[in-house]
Protein backbone atom coordinates (compact mmCIF):
# COMPACT_ATOMS: atom_id res chain seq x y z
CA UNK A 1 0.00 0.00 0.00
CA UNK A 2 1.98 2.95 -1.21
CA UNK A 3 1.73 6.55 -2.40
CA UNK A 4 3.32 9.63 -3.05
CA UNK A 5 3.40 12.63 -1.21
CA UNK A 6 5.36 16.15 -2.68
CA UNK A 7 7.02 17.85 -0.37
CA UNK A 8 6.85 21.51 -1.71
CA UNK A 9 9.53 24.06 -2.36
CA UNK A 10 8.09 26.59 0.47
CA UNK A 11 8.95 24.13 3.09
CA UNK A 12 12.83 23.81 2.09
CA UNK A 13 13.94 27.57 2.19
CA UNK A 14 17.73 26.69 1.79
CA UNK A 15 20.45 28.19 -1.20
CA UNK A 16 21.94 25.38 -3.20
CA UNK A 17 25.17 27.77 -2.86
CA UNK A 18 25.43 26.74 1.01
CA UNK A 19 24.42 22.79 0.44
CA UNK A 20 27.20 22.67 -2.68
CA UNK A 21 29.65 24.07 -0.17
CA UNK A 22 28.81 21.43 2.03
CA UNK A 23 29.43 18.70 -0.38
CA UNK A 24 32.57 20.33 -1.32
CA UNK A 25 33.89 20.01 1.79
CA UNK A 26 33.02 16.49 2.76
CA UNK A 27 33.12 14.87 -0.93
CA UNK A 28 32.59 11.59 1.13
CA UNK A 29 29.50 12.82 2.47
CA UNK A 30 28.24 13.46 -1.15
CA UNK A 31 29.29 10.19 -2.13
CA UNK A 32 27.45 8.57 0.48
CA UNK A 33 24.10 10.41 -0.21
CA UNK A 34 23.95 9.62 -3.68
CA UNK A 35 24.31 5.64 -2.82
CA UNK A 36 21.23 4.06 -3.06
CA UNK A 37 20.74 2.17 0.12
CA UNK A 38 18.81 -0.87 -0.08
CA UNK A 39 17.09 -0.49 3.60
CA UNK A 40 14.22 1.36 5.48
CA UNK A 41 13.53 3.37 8.42
CA UNK A 42 10.74 2.90 10.61
CA UNK A 43 7.51 5.36 11.85
CA UNK A 44 4.55 4.81 13.10
CA UNK A 45 2.44 7.36 11.38
CA UNK A 46 3.09 8.71 7.96
CA UNK A 47 3.54 12.51 9.45
CA UNK A 48 7.31 11.06 11.01
CA UNK A 49 8.10 9.83 8.08
CA UNK A 50 7.66 12.71 6.04
CA UNK A 51 9.22 15.12 8.69
CA UNK A 52 11.77 12.50 8.67
CA UNK A 53 12.51 12.75 5.45
CA UNK A 54 12.09 16.80 5.11
CA UNK A 55 15.23 16.93 7.86
CA UNK A 56 17.43 14.58 6.01
CA UNK A 57 16.97 16.81 3.18
CA UNK A 58 17.59 20.24 4.80
CA UNK A 59 21.31 18.91 4.89
CA UNK A 60 21.48 17.96 1.60
CA UNK A 61 19.80 20.34 -0.93
CA UNK A 62 17.93 23.80 -1.72
CA UNK A 63 15.30 24.65 -3.55
CA UNK A 64 14.50 21.40 -5.15
CA UNK A 65 11.44 19.87 -5.26
CA UNK A 66 11.28 16.29 -3.16
CA UNK A 67 9.04 13.70 -3.78
CA UNK A 68 8.60 10.96 -0.83
CA UNK A 69 7.27 7.70 -0.87
CA UNK A 70 5.41 6.07 1.65
CA UNK A 71 4.78 2.82 2.20
CA UNK A 72 2.69 1.31 4.96
CA UNK A 73 2.94 -2.21 5.69
CA UNK A 74 0.88 -5.21 6.84
CA UNK A 75 1.80 -4.64 10.61
CA UNK A 76 1.00 -0.65 10.36
CA UNK A 77 4.26 0.43 10.30
CA UNK A 78 5.42 3.36 7.74
CA UNK A 79 8.55 2.86 6.16
CA UNK A 80 10.38 5.79 3.64
CA UNK A 81 10.65 3.18 0.92
CA UNK A 82 12.46 5.98 -1.53
CA UNK A 83 12.75 9.42 -2.16
CA UNK A 84 13.72 11.76 -5.29
CA UNK A 85 14.90 15.17 -5.80
CA UNK A 86 14.75 16.99 -8.96
CA UNK A 87 15.48 20.55 -10.07
CA UNK A 88 12.41 22.66 -11.64
CA UNK A 89 12.78 21.02 -14.65
CA UNK A 90 12.11 17.18 -13.14
CA UNK A 91 15.57 16.33 -14.01
CA UNK A 92 16.22 13.61 -10.83
CA UNK A 93 19.35 14.19 -9.31
CA UNK A 94 19.36 11.89 -6.52
CA UNK A 95 17.23 8.66 -5.64
CA UNK A 96 17.88 7.12 -2.75
CA UNK A 97 16.25 4.78 -0.30
CA UNK A 98 17.35 5.58 3.57
CA UNK A 99 18.52 3.31 5.91
CA UNK A 100 18.19 6.44 8.89
CA UNK A 101 20.59 7.66 11.06
CA UNK A 102 21.84 7.00 14.18
CA UNK A 103 22.26 3.36 16.68
CA UNK A 104 18.39 3.29 16.94
CA UNK A 105 17.99 2.37 13.41
CA UNK A 106 20.88 0.05 13.09
CA UNK A 107 19.13 -2.21 15.64
CA UNK A 108 16.04 -2.00 13.26
CA UNK A 109 18.30 -3.02 10.37
CA UNK A 110 19.62 -5.93 12.57
CA UNK A 111 16.42 -7.24 13.34
CA UNK A 112 15.18 -6.70 9.65
CA UNK A 113 18.24 -9.17 8.27
CA UNK A 114 17.33 -11.69 11.04
CA UNK A 115 14.24 -11.68 10.54
CA UNK A 116 14.78 -12.29 6.75
CA UNK A 117 17.09 -15.15 7.10
CA UNK A 118 15.21 -16.43 9.51
CA UNK A 119 14.20 -19.54 8.00
CA UNK A 120 17.92 -20.16 6.28
CA UNK A 121 19.96 -20.54 9.29
CA UNK A 122 20.36 -22.19 12.72
CA UNK A 123 21.31 -19.01 14.65
CA UNK A 124 23.37 -15.66 13.62
CA UNK A 125 26.59 -14.11 15.32
CA UNK A 126 26.91 -10.45 15.32
CA UNK A 127 30.29 -8.81 15.61
CA UNK A 128 29.73 -5.53 17.56
CA UNK A 129 31.71 -2.69 19.46
CA UNK A 130 32.23 -3.81 22.99
CA UNK A 131 30.99 -0.03 24.02
CA UNK A 132 27.14 -0.47 23.32
CA UNK A 133 27.03 -4.19 22.94
CA UNK A 134 25.23 -4.41 25.58
CA UNK A 135 22.59 -1.89 24.80
CA UNK A 136 22.48 -3.49 21.15
CA UNK A 137 21.81 -6.90 22.93
CA UNK A 138 19.51 -5.70 25.21
CA UNK A 139 17.51 -3.76 22.56
CA UNK A 140 17.78 -7.05 20.29
CA UNK A 141 16.07 -9.20 23.12
CA UNK A 142 12.58 -6.94 23.46
CA UNK A 143 12.60 -6.39 19.36
CA UNK A 144 12.65 -10.52 18.46
CA UNK A 145 10.10 -11.72 20.75
CA UNK A 146 9.40 -15.54 20.28
CA UNK A 147 12.67 -16.31 19.15
CA UNK A 148 14.14 -19.37 19.08
CA UNK A 149 17.40 -19.38 17.74
CA UNK A 150 20.91 -18.11 19.33
CA UNK A 151 21.43 -14.63 18.37
CA UNK A 152 24.89 -14.24 19.72
CA UNK A 153 26.65 -11.48 20.21
CA UNK A 154 30.59 -10.75 20.07
CA UNK A 155 33.62 -8.71 19.22
CA UNK A 156 36.91 -8.04 20.93
CA UNK A 157 39.34 -6.01 23.09
CA UNK A 158 42.16 -6.13 20.68
CA UNK A 159 41.60 -5.54 17.50
CA UNK A 160 40.92 -8.64 15.31
CA UNK A 161 44.31 -7.64 13.25
CA UNK A 162 46.44 -7.75 16.57
CA UNK A 163 48.70 -11.04 17.26
CA UNK A 164 46.78 -11.40 21.08
CA UNK A 165 43.41 -10.49 19.82
CA UNK A 166 40.92 -12.05 21.55
CA UNK A 167 38.44 -11.71 18.74
CA UNK A 168 39.29 -14.94 17.29
CA UNK A 169 38.61 -17.50 20.32
CA UNK A 170 35.16 -15.29 20.58
CA UNK A 171 33.91 -15.55 17.20
CA UNK A 172 34.68 -18.91 16.49
CA UNK A 173 32.86 -20.02 20.17
CA UNK A 174 30.24 -17.50 19.14
CA UNK A 175 29.56 -19.66 16.33
CA UNK A 176 29.66 -22.84 17.53
CA UNK A 177 27.80 -22.00 20.67
CA UNK A 178 25.24 -20.41 17.86
CA UNK A 179 24.93 -23.98 15.84
CA UNK A 180 24.60 -25.99 19.08
CA UNK A 181 21.50 -27.93 19.05
CA UNK A 182 20.29 -30.31 21.40
CA UNK A 183 18.87 -33.91 20.20
CA UNK A 184 15.63 -33.34 18.76
CA UNK A 185 16.94 -30.04 16.86
CA UNK A 186 15.91 -27.44 18.79
CA UNK A 187 18.08 -25.04 19.91
CA UNK A 188 20.66 -24.97 23.04
CA UNK A 189 20.59 -21.06 23.65
CA UNK A 190 17.93 -19.40 22.25
CA UNK A 191 17.96 -16.36 22.96
CA UNK A 192 19.98 -13.14 22.99
CA UNK A 193 23.63 -13.18 24.75
CA UNK A 194 26.54 -11.99 24.59
CA UNK A 195 29.93 -14.58 24.39
CA UNK A 196 32.90 -12.85 25.67
CA UNK A 197 36.00 -14.35 27.13
CA UNK A 198 34.94 -17.92 27.88
CA UNK A 199 31.70 -16.62 29.22
CA UNK A 200 28.21 -16.73 27.92
CA UNK A 201 25.88 -14.34 29.09
CA UNK A 202 22.10 -13.38 28.74
CA UNK A 203 22.26 -10.03 27.04
CA UNK A 204 19.79 -7.90 28.57
CA UNK A 205 21.23 -8.94 31.58
CA UNK A 206 24.99 -7.76 30.83
CA UNK A 207 27.34 -4.79 31.67
CA UNK A 208 30.46 -3.85 30.16
CA UNK A 209 32.67 -3.10 33.44
CA UNK A 210 36.23 -3.19 32.20
CA UNK A 211 38.06 -1.25 29.06
CA UNK A 212 41.59 -2.64 30.09
CA UNK A 213 41.32 -6.45 30.27
CA UNK A 214 39.95 -8.95 28.31
CA UNK A 215 36.93 -10.01 31.00
CA UNK A 216 35.44 -6.86 29.68
CA UNK A 217 31.41 -7.99 30.40
CA UNK A 218 29.46 -9.28 33.41
CA UNK A 219 25.94 -10.22 34.41
CA UNK A 220 26.08 -9.24 37.97
CA UNK A 221 22.49 -10.22 38.80
CA UNK A 222 21.84 -13.48 36.45
CA UNK A 223 24.24 -16.21 36.24
CA UNK A 224 26.46 -17.30 33.35
CA UNK A 225 24.57 -19.72 30.76
CA UNK A 226 27.56 -21.21 29.71
CA UNK A 227 31.29 -21.99 30.13
CA UNK A 228 33.71 -21.99 27.49
CA UNK A 229 36.92 -24.39 28.57
CA UNK A 230 38.46 -27.54 27.01
CA UNK A 231 34.27 -28.62 26.68
CA UNK A 232 31.17 -25.91 26.32
CA UNK A 233 29.27 -26.50 29.74
CA UNK A 234 25.80 -24.80 29.70
CA UNK A 235 23.51 -24.42 32.32
CA UNK A 236 20.36 -25.45 31.25
CA UNK A 237 17.90 -24.44 33.69
CA UNK A 238 19.27 -20.69 33.54
CA UNK A 239 18.47 -20.74 29.38
CA UNK A 240 15.35 -19.30 28.38
CA UNK A 241 13.18 -22.29 27.03
CA UNK A 242 10.91 -20.57 24.26
CA UNK A 243 7.86 -22.81 22.33
CA UNK A 244 9.82 -23.22 19.06
CA UNK A 245 6.23 -23.46 17.18
CA UNK A 246 5.67 -19.83 17.90
CA UNK A 247 6.80 -17.67 14.76
CA UNK A 248 9.14 -14.96 15.20
CA UNK A 249 7.61 -11.49 15.85
CA UNK A 250 10.26 -8.66 14.79
CA UNK A 251 10.02 -4.92 16.08
CA UNK A 252 11.04 -2.37 14.44
CA UNK A 253 9.83 1.25 16.68
CA UNK A 254 12.05 3.25 18.96
CA UNK A 255 11.02 6.48 21.16
CA UNK A 256 14.49 7.88 22.14
CA UNK A 257 13.19 10.50 24.00
CA UNK A 258 14.19 8.92 27.83
CA UNK A 259 17.05 10.02 30.12
CA UNK A 260 18.95 8.44 32.98
CA UNK A 261 20.00 10.96 35.86
CA UNK A 262 22.42 9.76 38.53
CA UNK A 263 21.58 11.34 41.89
CA UNK A 264 24.34 12.01 43.71
CA UNK A 265 24.99 13.96 47.58
CA UNK A 266 24.53 17.95 46.60
CA UNK A 267 22.03 17.63 43.38
CA UNK A 268 20.45 20.99 42.91
CA UNK A 269 16.51 20.84 42.44
CA UNK A 270 16.73 23.49 39.38
CA UNK A 271 19.34 21.17 37.99
CA UNK A 272 16.35 18.40 38.39
CA UNK A 273 13.65 20.30 37.20
CA UNK A 274 15.31 21.20 33.94
CA UNK A 275 15.83 18.03 33.23
CA UNK A 276 12.21 16.44 34.55
CA UNK A 277 10.58 19.48 31.95
CA UNK A 278 13.01 18.93 29.01
CA UNK A 279 10.46 19.47 25.88
CA UNK A 280 8.98 15.83 24.71
CA UNK A 281 10.13 13.82 27.36
CA UNK A 282 8.51 10.90 28.38
CA UNK A 283 10.43 8.34 30.73
CA UNK A 284 13.49 8.60 33.07
CA UNK A 285 15.91 5.78 34.75
CA UNK A 286 16.51 7.36 38.16
CA UNK A 287 19.78 6.15 39.49
CA UNK A 288 19.10 6.00 43.10
CA UNK A 289 21.36 5.05 46.27
CA UNK A 290 21.51 1.57 47.84
CA UNK A 291 18.22 -0.56 47.39
CA UNK A 292 16.68 2.26 45.90
CA UNK A 293 16.73 5.09 48.65
CA UNK A 294 16.85 9.13 47.51
CA UNK A 295 16.78 12.48 49.74
CA UNK A 296 13.52 13.17 51.10
CA UNK A 297 13.76 16.90 50.77
CA UNK A 298 9.72 18.24 50.37
CA UNK A 299 10.85 20.06 46.92
CA UNK A 300 12.17 16.87 45.33
CA UNK A 301 9.41 14.41 46.04
CA UNK A 302 7.63 17.43 44.07
CA UNK A 303 8.98 17.31 40.95
CA UNK A 304 8.71 13.83 40.98
CA UNK A 305 5.22 14.06 41.48
CA UNK A 306 4.38 16.57 38.87
CA UNK A 307 6.54 14.96 36.34
CA UNK A 308 4.58 11.49 36.82
CA UNK A 309 1.32 13.27 36.78
CA UNK A 310 2.37 14.94 33.49
CA UNK A 311 2.98 11.17 32.56
CA UNK A 312 6.93 10.53 32.95
CA UNK A 313 7.66 7.03 33.61
CA UNK A 314 10.00 7.42 36.64
CA UNK A 315 11.70 3.88 36.91
CA UNK A 316 14.08 3.41 40.11
CA UNK A 317 17.26 1.30 39.67
CA UNK A 318 20.36 1.41 42.49
CA UNK A 319 23.71 2.97 41.51
CA UNK A 320 25.40 -0.61 43.22
CA UNK A 321 25.70 -2.89 40.23
CA UNK A 322 24.42 -6.21 42.38
CA UNK A 323 21.69 -6.43 44.17
CA UNK A 324 17.39 -5.29 43.95
CA UNK A 325 15.81 -2.05 44.37
CA UNK A 326 13.37 -2.65 47.10
CA UNK A 327 11.92 0.61 47.53
CA UNK A 328 9.52 -0.48 50.60
CA UNK A 329 12.32 -1.17 52.63
CA UNK A 330 13.01 2.13 54.22
CA UNK A 331 10.93 5.63 54.75
CA UNK A 332 13.39 6.83 52.02
CA UNK A 333 12.34 4.59 49.15
CA UNK A 334 8.63 4.64 50.18
CA UNK A 335 8.32 8.57 49.27
CA UNK A 336 9.68 7.65 45.60
CA UNK A 337 6.57 4.80 45.85
CA UNK A 338 4.15 7.85 46.74
CA UNK A 339 5.41 9.91 44.22
CA UNK A 340 4.56 7.35 41.46
CA UNK A 341 7.74 6.10 40.93
CA UNK A 342 8.03 2.29 39.74
CA UNK A 343 11.25 0.09 40.69
CA UNK A 344 13.47 -1.25 38.09
CA UNK A 345 14.33 -4.39 40.38
CA UNK A 346 17.53 -5.50 39.22
CA UNK A 347 17.76 -4.59 35.92
CA UNK A 348 20.93 -3.21 34.16
CA UNK A 349 20.79 0.42 32.96
CA UNK A 350 21.31 -0.38 29.24
CA UNK A 351 18.21 -3.14 29.44
CA UNK A 352 15.79 -0.66 31.02
CA UNK A 353 16.90 2.01 29.00
CA UNK A 354 15.72 0.20 25.91
CA UNK A 355 13.08 -1.31 27.30
CA UNK A 356 11.47 1.76 27.65
CA UNK A 357 12.54 2.85 24.47
CA UNK A 358 10.99 -0.02 22.92
CA UNK A 359 7.43 0.38 24.84
CA UNK A 360 7.34 4.08 24.35
CA UNK A 361 8.56 3.77 20.40
CA UNK A 362 5.12 1.06 20.04
CA UNK A 363 2.91 3.94 21.16
CA UNK A 364 2.01 2.31 24.82
CA UNK A 365 0.09 4.45 27.52
CA UNK A 366 1.96 5.59 30.41
CA UNK A 367 -0.61 3.30 32.04
CA UNK A 368 0.79 0.02 30.17
CA UNK A 369 4.46 1.04 30.38
CA UNK A 370 3.94 0.91 33.76
CA UNK A 371 2.44 -2.57 34.05
CA UNK A 372 4.63 -3.80 31.21
CA UNK A 373 8.00 -2.51 33.75
CA UNK A 374 6.78 -4.42 36.24
CA UNK A 375 7.02 -7.67 34.24
CA UNK A 376 10.11 -9.03 33.04
CA UNK A 377 9.04 -9.91 29.01
CA UNK A 378 12.52 -11.38 28.21
CA UNK A 379 13.65 -12.29 31.26
CA UNK A 380 15.67 -8.73 31.98
CA UNK A 381 14.92 -9.03 35.54
CA UNK A 382 14.18 -11.15 38.24
CA UNK A 383 10.65 -10.18 40.64
CA UNK A 384 10.55 -11.94 43.23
Amino acid sequence: MGHQRRIGQEQLKYTYESAQGRMAAHPERAERDKKIVQEYSYFRTEKEALEFAIKQMKERCSHYQIWAKIEKGEDDIFRIQNWWIATDDCKVIMAAEYIGMAHMYDWSRLVKIIDENYNKYDGFVILHGTDTMAFTASALSFMLEDLSKPVILTGSQLPIGKLRTDGKENLITAIEIAAAKHPDGTAIVPEVCIFFENHLLRGNRTTKINAENFNAFRSYNYPILANAGIHIKYEYDKIHKPDPTLPLKPYYLYDTNVIVLTLFPGIQENIIQNILNTPGLRAVVLKTYGSGNAPQKPGFIKLLKEATERGIVIVNISQCPTGMVEMERYETGLHLLDAGVISGYDSTVEALITKLMFLLGHGKSDKEIRELMNQPIAGEFTKI
